[in-house]
């Protein structure tokens, strides 16, 4: 494709949607790269969403994300359910190649990649991924109904994904490798009001054992170092993310975790006409509506930008 467009925008979810509202608004005309399977964000995988300001009754992320995809095409932003595999971003012109050979040359990106959920480590958590192992409740919690599963993690998705994981197996054992919760005050007491779930503390999973399915877990006592075997039927990873920038490593400057650096209050990066936000940038907050916020100061800052060029 020989037109040079004025902005794409490399992902979605709350930051790349808000992004392509306001930069259609400016009459920047962008293209949206928004995933071929991750299409939405990590958002398409929660279920109700209770802080996201303006729905007092709560929303669902699915429909959030419905919700902002489709403001975006209303003031219209070009949307397209692709991925990004490769980007030229030092020169004047930005090309980008997506997952079907096309190219797209434009003025400015804006990257929204966001970020994937981390990994234990294990060799046999891969092997038995979808076979036991899994990294998000809300997609195949319903397998595992009348079943015992354990979840791995501290935080607030931590809690969440038990909490909901609660709707379908007979218990839930909580897995965690200290004797407190990182999780907000709200989000641990409702998990420790849940009388299916139990909490296994100061304890680390080291194996995941079973030949052709998960059968059950080898844990290590984190205070004293003894080690056990416990019989699980599923396993649920919620120990965090890692940012999105495997494509853009060598070109954009990156810190020690792989989260693209911005200057200042901005969300400009190294590179002239190449701006970043969402969970690409963030490894504090991780909110949508923060991510949304960053989105929209990524569309601005693109806006002057191209104004000024």
């Amino acid at each position: 494709m020989s037109e040079i467009h004025n902005v794409v925008i490399v992902g979605s979810g709350p930051a790349g949607y808000t992004a392509a509202v306001y930069a259609a608004r400016a009459q920047l005309n962008p293209i949206v790269y928004e995933g071929s399977i991750t299409a939405g964000g990590a958002l398409m995988n929660t279920t109700e969403v209770e802080n996201f300001p303006g729905f007092p009754e709560g929303v669902m992320g699915p429909d959030l994300m419905d919700a902002m995809r489709k403001q975006a095409e209303k003031f219209g932003a070009k949307l397209i359910t692709d991925d990004i595999v490769e980007m030229k971003l030092d020169g004047e012109i930005k090309v980008l190649t997506d997952g079907s050979g096309n190219t797209m040359k434009a003025k400015a990106v804006i990257l929204a990649t966001g970020s994937a959920y981390k990994e234990i480590g294990l060799t046999n958590e891969k092997r038995l991924s979808g076979r036991g192992v899994s990294w998000c409740a809300t997609c195949d919690g319903f397998f595992f109904r009348e079943k015992v599963v354990a979840i791995v993690g501290g935080g607030d998705s931590a809690m969440e994904e038990a909490n909901f994981l609660t709707r379908f197996a007979s218990k839930v054992v909580l897995i965690h490798r200290r004797d407190s919760l990182r999780a907000s005050k709200i989000m641990a007491d409702r998990a420790m009001a849940n009388p299916k779930i139990e909490f296994l503390w100061n304890t680390e999973v080291i194996d995941v054992l079973g030949a052709d399915q998960m059968t059950g877990l080898k844990l290590k006592n984190t205070v004293d170092g003894t080690e056990s075997e416990q019989d699980f039927d599923g396993l649920f990873v919620a120990i965090g993310h890692v940012p999105r920038s495997e494509l853009i490593v060598g070109q954009i400057d990156l810190d020690a975790e792989g989260y693209v650096k911005v200057q200042g209050r901005s969300s400009k990066t190294n590179l002239t006409g190449v701006f970043a936000c969402g969970d690409l940038v963030d490894h504090t907050y991780r909110q949508a509506i923060t991510a949304a916020g960053t989105g929209c100061e990524a569309a601005l800052d693109a806006e002057r930008f191209l104004s000024g060029h």
